[in-house]
């Protein structure tokens, strides 16, 4: 089976049955790809296949022959953030971090779309994610000022 995660291409066995999260924690050892409540419902696995967000831990790993993967750690580096990981650490939008890595990538993708999320918008997009140390609002204003960021960059090269 062949994988295209993070930019790089990699050749994992068939598993019958193996869950999609497994292969990318522990085959490829991506660990900001994050195991929750194992059922899809609190979008800590979430990572993008094809620019969509995707829960990983109820995907059948299968699911992910010939997709383009992204995760956390292709998102930005600490030498060169995305504009999302800037704007959570100078807002310091998370706490204990486990459920960030899925409401990055989530986030990413929606402020990738051409037209701006409003806030209802983002808090829409944002519902599914369980985050218990209760930093939803400085979540969403750092979404919102990362998609102000973002918006600033593409005028500025247009």
């Amino acid at each position: 089976m062949q994988l295209h995660v993070n930019g790089q291409a990699h050749e994992l066995p068939d598993e019958p049955g193996a869950k999609a999260v497994y292969a990318l924690r522990n085959d490829l050892r991506l660990h900001d790809v994050r195991l929750g409540c194992a059922e899809g419902h609190c979008g800590a696995c979430t990572v993008l296949v094809d620019g969509k967000p995707t829960t990983t831990c109820d995907l059948p790993l299968v699911a992910l022959d010939g997709t383009r993967v992204t995760t956390l750690q292709g998102l930005g580096s600490p030498d060169r953030p995305h504009v999302l990981q800037r704007a959570f650490l100078e807002l310091q939008a998370g706490q204990c971090g486990y459920c960030l890595s899925g409401i990055l990538m989530t986030a990413a993708a929606l402020i990738a779309q051409p037209r701006p999320s409003s806030e209802v918008q983002v808090r829409a997009a944002l519902d599914r994610h369980l985050c218990r140390c209760g930093t939803h609002g400085r979540i969403v204003q750092a979404v919102m000022r990362a998609q102000d960021d973002l918006q600033a960059q593409r005028e500025a090269v247009a």
